[in-house]
Order: C-alpha cells, then sequence, then structure tokens
C-alpha cells in the first residue's frame, strides 16, 4: 500500500472519530436538560420503547448524568438509572 493511501485513511479516521465525538458531546449536553425527576421519567418512557442495543449510549450517558450529580450533592433525578416510580 502507498504512503499516499495510508495518510488519506489515517487522516480519514481521524475526521471520523472527530465527528463521533462532536455527536456524543451534543447528545451529551442535550441530554444533561433532564435533570428533574418528572424530566427523567418522560425521557426513561420514551427510551424504554427501544430496544437496550438502540439506547445504549444514551443510557450510558444519563448514568454518567446520575453518579456526577450524586457525587456532588446536586443530585436531583430519582436514582441511578433514572424514574424508579
Amino acid at each position: 500500500m502507498q504512503f499516499t493511501i495510508k495518510l488519506r485513511d489515517a487522516r480519514r479516521a481521524l475526521a471520523n472519530r472527530r465527528v463521533e465525538r462532536v455527536a456524543h458531546r451534543r447528545l451529551a449536553d442535550e441530554l444533561a436538560g433532564f435533570r428533574t425527576t418528572a424530566e427523567r421519567a418522560e425521557l426513561d418512557e420514551l427510551i424504554s420503547r427501544h430496544t437496550p442495543e438502540e439506547t445504549e449510549q444514551i443510557r450510558a450517558i444519563l448514568y454518567r448524568h446520575d453518579v456526577v450529580r450524586q457525587q456532588t450533592g446536586a443530585r436531583q433525578t430519582a436514582g441511578l438509572g433514572g424514574y424508579r416510580g
């Protein structure tokens, strides 16, 4: 394989990773807005309509948000994993 092809592929891979990171950051920022128990309950209801594979990334982000809120003492959700009602 030529060096120019390897270089092109490496640049493309880096660009793709950058796009994925930006998209992930945007999703995390958007999900951070769901803070109250009622908001999280509504979000959990929407998420429950989909398979775990489809919502894996969203659930991981929400879990991290819950952990951070618990650690900082600013916990406003129903608990780890969302609404428990």
